[in-house]
């Protein structure tokens, strides 16, 4: 994987996710979202298809388990 710059969820941390609940993705390759915890950044990431990453956000919302997008 490439050097490339993490963005943490705007759940994660004091936006009512608490710190339990840290998570960072890279949104700029092309097809395919990055996702690590962000409290062990050098530990296993797992790497999602992008469609299936959108899908996983907004049945996440819908059902109400974000209160802000990922």
């Amino acid at each position: 994987m490439r050097a490339a710059a993490w963005r943490k969820s705007s759940y994660s941390g004091g936006g009512g996710g608490g710190s339990d609940g840290c998570v960072e993705v890279i949104d700029d390759i092309p097809g395919m979202v990055p996702v690590r915890d962000s409290k062990s950044p050098h530990r296993t990431r797992l790497t999602f298809p992008a469609p299936s990453w959108a899908a996983f956000v907004a049945r996440a919302a819908r059902e109400g388990a974000l209160s802000a997008t990922v």
